[in-house]
């Protein structure tokens, strides 16, 4: 990364920083709220994979929340922006070859506009509309967020078989979400269905709707309702599908299921899963798994501090190299209400993201997060 581009990262974050403490000083409420994110992963592959080594990447995150009851405007009106860098080296692909991911910040070095859309709310129907991640809505797992694995986001199943719209690469979509119940939540969203990459669109600010390009059509039913009495459970099943024109003008359709289950046993244990099924006959990657559990205030003298286990299994027929599997442990200590480190292993069984077959990889992290 040059040193032009790493002064005016470092000057945003300080600049958002100092309007952020400043908001913090404030006892009203405003109508604009700052904050910044920072992550940086160690990452060793000790042994397998392509290759051992080490290396180091990282993400910033800055961005604006606008209030309009807050200024004064209108009821229930939001609108958000955020401008995100990563930076450093890319482990699956240079160290591990796995197919899922084991870093969920991997993207190279870009810096681009990550999100910026409107949200209009009412008494149970809420709209969003502009450049979005897909997952930040949908099929998203409390206690999977836990995780460094990319599956642990999003099912692989879903991500790895159509182009969505997910980190770094978002899109134009609309989104329409309703509280049908108290316990029941249905949301529905349309987006561009072929978003551009970096190379085309290297700042992501230039975007093109087209009838070739196609759309991404997903709609998501949550329960939220615990099977234990007296603790949280949240249960999530959706349905997507992808229409697009390849380059030879042939049009291509494809789709498949998910499921998302967040459970909480006890104040400290919680339980997850994922489940995600598409065409056996379009995707060789047909379906996913994985299962994890949480437990908070493992010590004592530490009662936020979070340990966690989960198992991801990316099932990929009728290839030479096979179905890949991934068991994550991790750890995250809070230092205090801005700052964690949370070292982290894992195993990937079967590196499926090549077209050589690679020995079992054994990956370690150390990952830093800021929040300001």
């Amino acid at each position: 990364m040059n040193s032009k581009k790493t002064s005016l990262i470092l000057l945003l974050v300080i600049f958002c920083t100092r309007i952020q403490a400043q908001n913090d000083s404030l006892k009203t409420t405003k109508p604009f709220s700052f904050h910044v994110l920072y992550i940086g992963d160690v990452v060793v592959n000790f042994d397998g994979g392509i290759k051992t080594g080490a290396t180091y990447l990282g993400l910033i995150n800055a961005n604006v929340h606008f209030d309009t009851k807050s200024s004064k405007w209108w009821e229930g009106g939001e609108a958000y922006i955020d401008i995100a860098n990563t930076h450093g080296g890319k482990p699956s692909e240079e160290l591990v070859g796995d197919f899922q991911g084991v870093s969920n910040i991997e993207a190279g070095n870009q810096t681009f506009l990550y999100e910026l859309w409107y949200k209009q709310n009412f008494r149970k129907l809420h709209f969003i509309i502009g450049l979005q991640d897909l997952n930040t809505n949908f099929s998203v797992s409390e206690y999977g967020a836990l995780f460094t694995n990319s599956s642990f986001g999003i099912q692989s199943s879903m991500a790895d078989n159509i182009p969505i719209p997910i980190f770094p690469l978002t899109a134009l979509g609309a989104i329409a979400q309703y509280n049908i119940s108290d316990y029941v939540f249905f949301q529905a969203g349309i987006f561009d269905g072929t978003p551009d990459d970096f190379e085309s669109n290297p700042y992501n600010i230039n975007w093109k709707l087209s009838s070739q390009q196609g759309y991404l059509a997903v709609s998501e039913f949550q329960l939220i309702k615990s099977l234990l009495k007296g603790q949280k459970g949240t249960y999530k099943f959706g349905f997507y599908f992808h229409e697009h024109n390849d380059t030879i003008n042939l049009e291509q359709r494809n789709g498949g299921f998910y499921f998302v289950g967040d459970q909480q046993i006890n104040n400290h244990l919680a339980l997850f899963s994922q489940i995600g099924l598409s065409p056996k006959t379009l995707n060789l990657h047909n379906h996913y798994l994985s299962i994890g559990l949480n437990y908070t205030g493992l010590i004592i003298q530490r009662p936020i501090d979070q340990i966690g286990f989960a198992v991801a299994f990316a099932g990929i027929d009728g290839n030479s190299i096979g179905s890949e599997t991934t068991l994550e442990l991790t750890y995250r200590f809070h230092l205090n209400k801005w700052m964690y480190v949370r070292p982290d292993i894992q195993y990937v069984i079967n590196p499926a993201g090549t077209k050589a077959k690679l020995r079992n990889a054994i990956v370690g992290f150390v990952r830093v997060g800021l929040m300001l």
